[in-house]
């Protein structure tokens, strides 16, 4: 039953972040013709084409991605009622429908939360790494744009050391006690 908990949980963490990172590219306004946006766009379309044609025209053109966004949370909803439906199956316990549905809330509020924090600590993750070692890369330019917005902030508090700037590392640690807090 765990193998099964965690492919469902691999599945859907996917497929969450894939909905937030198109959203946090459309935002910025990052081309999708290039990676990660095709792979994106890919695994994604299936469900935020349809939500994007049921939101009322202005948040389906708004600034903010909403079809992308409530997509992810649709996501987190649906892995919250199949974790909840596997959880009940392994050990039968009566609930009321009321509990059952905080429970399916809490669950995929918790991956969400979760899904965003991880996925921004491995693209920083990346975009220091590369920085290092290729800062010449195509792919810099795009993580570039997706992490300044969210680093620049901190780079104003944290100052660079021997010419190495900390705010990335100072990030991931910030991070980490977020994800530390929702466990």
């Amino acid at each position: 039953m765990q193998i099964l908990f965690f492919l469902l949980e691999t599945v859907f963490f996917l497929l969450i972040g894939a909905a937030l990172l198109r959203a946090w590219m459309n935002h910025l306004h990052i081309h999708m013709a290039a990676q990660p946006g095709r792979f994106v766009m890919a695994i994604t379309d299936w469900l935020v084409q349809p939500v994007r044609r049921v939101l009322p025209k202005p948040m389906a053109q708004g600034r903010v991605d909403w079809g992308s966004l409530m997509s992810a949370v649709l996501l987190a909803f649906a892995y919250g009622g199949l974790w909840l439906g596997l959880a009940v199956s392994s050990v039968p316990a009566e609930a009321s429908p009321l509990t059952s549905m905080l429970a399916i809330v809490v669950v995929g509020l918790r991956l969400l939360a979760r899904v965003a924090l991880q996925g921004l600590m491995v693209i920083l993750l990346v975009y220091a790494v590369m920085s290092w070692v290729q800062p010449q890369s195509p792919l810099m330019s795009t993580l570039h744009r997706l992490c300044d917005p969210i680093v620049r902030p901190i780079r104003r508090f944290v100052p660079q050391i021997g010419g190495v700037d900390l705010s990335v590392l100072f990030l991931i640690v910030l991070l980490q006690v977020g994800l530390m807090l929702l466990a």
